[in-house]
């Protein structure tokens, strides 16, 4: 076993800290990210300057895909662009007749496209390449208002799938047949209650099986344990001084277990900003552009593993 003499060990530490995922106390955090936002949707490098443009705003949700490509959903499709060949649509689905708005589009591992519908027939599509539905699974949003119905729902490592509902204060999992396997309540008496408004968005499942969610109204971010339990949660009561939390929308764990959130309602100051488990807020995007969703793709120079395609 090799020593590492007490002198040089902080060197030592500091140099592995890119391969960690990891930045200096004294290194400032730069993150290139992919934004869907009402403003502008595309691709803002570390030093906050447009490198794609999808021209279209107002984007709901969307990610970069390992070969460069970029799915987006707005209220009425899903696109996939090729940005190296002038933005070439690559696949494109369209909201049914039967619904009115499109919440999600989430890229899974076997090529299909995870997409939601909202309105008179809420669904959750496994969408195949050439645009046939796979997979359909009826959802329970409890309300008959289109727009908040839910939003941005994911697949699971066991094939069921995590879909927020708003209105109904609830984080359901569904299994393929459309059946609900599980619910997480965001109206706890210990977030503040229904009259917090805790309206849950985005609905993440991270690495120790606990279940990251975005409140939107409660301006609050919220991680459940297994039990349904609060297990952390952050909020503008953590930052008085700069209250960044503004109607939160979309959310990702970063592989150092730091959590980057998008103020969805802020109209100036901090539209996405990093906060680490022991809620200390360590950068932040200031710039013109609000998110809906959004995708940090590089740290300092080293590229951020993409969410994982279930």
């Amino acid at each position: 076993m090799t020593i590492v003499p007490r002198p040089f060990r902080s060197l030592v530490i500091v140099c592995l800290m890119p391969l960690l995922g990891m930045a200096a106390e004294d290194t400032p955090i730069r993150h290139a990210l992919f934004i869907a936002g009402p403003d502008f949707t595309g691709i803002l490098d570390e030093d906050g300057k447009e490198t794609w443009n999808a021209g279209r705003k107002a984007a709901r949700d969307g990610q970069v895909l390992e070969n460069g490509n970029v799915v987006v959903a707005w209220s009425d499709e899903v696109l996939e662009f090729v940005p190296g060949e002038a933005n070439r649509v690559a696949f494109r689905y369209r909201k049914s007749a039967a619904n009115k708005e499109i919440g999600t589009a989430f890229r899974l591992a076997d090529g299909n496209t995870l997409i939601t519908e909202l309105g008179g027939e809420p669904r959750l599509m496994e969408v195949a390449p050439d645009g046939r539905v796979a997979v359909t699974v009826p959802l329970q949003p409890e309300t008959d208002n289109a727009h908040m119905q839910t939003r941005m729902a994911r697949k699971l490592p066991n094939g069921h799938y995590l879909v927020p509902h708003l209105l109904a204060f609830k984080v359901k999992e569904y299994d393929p047949a459309g059946a609900v396997v599980g619910e997480i309540p965001t109206d706890l008496d210990a977030l503040g209650g229904r009259r917090a408004e805790n309206w849950p968005f985005t609905a993440i499942r991270v690495s120790n099986g606990h279940t990251l969610v975005t409140l939107t109204h409660g301006n609050k971010v919220v991680e459940f344990d297994a039990r349904g339990h609060v297990a952390w949660q952050v909020s503008n009561a953590d930052f008085p001084d700069r209250k960044p939390f503004a109607d939160p929308c979309g959310a990702q764990r970063l592989p150092n277990g730091n959590t980057v959130i998008a103020s969805y309602g802020a109209k100036q100051g901090v539209k996405v900003f990093e906060v680490t488990p022991d809620k200390r807020l360590v950068w932040s995007y200031d710039g013109p552009y609000r998110a809906h969703e959004l995708q940090v793709l590089s740290t300092n120079g080293d590229p951020v593993p993409p969410p994982p395609l279930k």
